[in-house]
């Protein structure tokens, strides 16, 4: 199979649209969320930003030939490295839509803070200009007059991407959760529907609300999970140098975007507990690298 870069517009677009459906189909897809069964196996990644030797590692970890296996990637664009001025992580969604056909209702994109900003062409940044121009320039300078093709057929992908993928067993997965004081503007329902335009943009969208938040508090927490009826949160979004912090009572937040990142391994069959989780990160330096992708 060509490597992302090597394909034509048309068959990128295809691509795309393809794994657009795919994720909307899915026997899992419920609303904005995924549904996952008390059997087999789940592994959980933080913050991404094309970082390819991380992706290529959790790929090979999550070892999704088992049909039972899944894998939830989030914040997938938007990395430190450019490429003549232009973010080029159009392939890591790329790479991200190859695995979701290879493997239907196994792999769970979960929409974040960076993502949205694309959709909505709200600029963000990483520290180095604008990412959502520069997103822009890298798909512009890679399939020239075809980008806008490429373009249309990534937004689409985009908006597809669930708020939350949650287990039998009380884990939910989300980018990240509201900030506590703006807790009275957010719909916890959210998960339950489908996303709609408004839903995605600030200050009050539930989407935005959902991925963009950094401070919490247990009282605010215990209260989301009763509301959407789980026992643990796991996000990304925080900036984690070792990879895993507790980020309170029933909070886990994960990063995978840099050396010292992390995985999280869960067994859909068991019974949550905070500790154990904690205990079963995965340095994410400790796993081979496999595929070429």
């Amino acid at each position: 199979m060509k490597g992302v870069e090597d394909r034509s517009p048309d068959s990128i677009a295809s691509l795309f649209k393809e794994a657009t459906e795919s994720l909307l189909t899915s026997s899992v897809r419920v609303g904005c969320r995924v549904e996952l069964p008390s059997k087999g196996r789940l592994l959980i990644a933080g913050d991404l930003h094309d970082h390819l030797p991380n992706f290529k590692r959790l790929v090979a970890a999550a070892d999704l030939h088992e049909p039972d296996h899944h894998l939830v990637l989030q914040e997938l664009i938007h990395g430190p490295t450019l490429l003549h001025g232009c973010d080029m992580s159009w392939r890591m969604l790329a790479r991200v839509a190859d695995l979701i056909l290879s493997h239907p209702g196994q792999v769970h994109p979960l929409l974040g803070n960076h993502e949205n900003s694309q959709l909505t062409g709200v600029g963000v940044t990483k520290g180095g200009g604008n990412s959502v121009e520069q997103f822009e320039d890298g798909v512009r300078w890679h399939f020239g007059e075809d980008w806008d093709l490429v373009g249309m057929s990534i937004h689409r992908f985009l908006e597809a991407m669930p708020l939350a993928v949650r287990t039998a067993k009380g884990i939910q997965c989300t980018h990240s959760l509201p900030d506590a004081v703006l807790m009275n503007r957010f719909d916890s329902t959210i998960l339950d529907r489908s996303m709609e335009g408004p839903d995605r943009r600030g200050p009050d969208g539930a989407a935005y609300l959902l991925t963009w938040g950094r401070r919490f508090s247990d009282e605010q927490t215990t209260a989301l999970a009763e509301a959407w009826g789980v026992s643990h949160l796991i996000i990304g979004h925080v900036r984690i140098d070792g990879g895993i912090e507790r980020m309170g009572e029933n909070v886990i937040a994960l990063a995978s975007d840099h050396d010292g990142g992390a995985a999280l391994p869960v067994d859909l069959a068991a019974i949550p507990d905070t500790s154990a989780l904690m205990d079963a990160a995965v340095p994410l330096q400790l796993l081979p690298i496999i595929g070429e992708g």
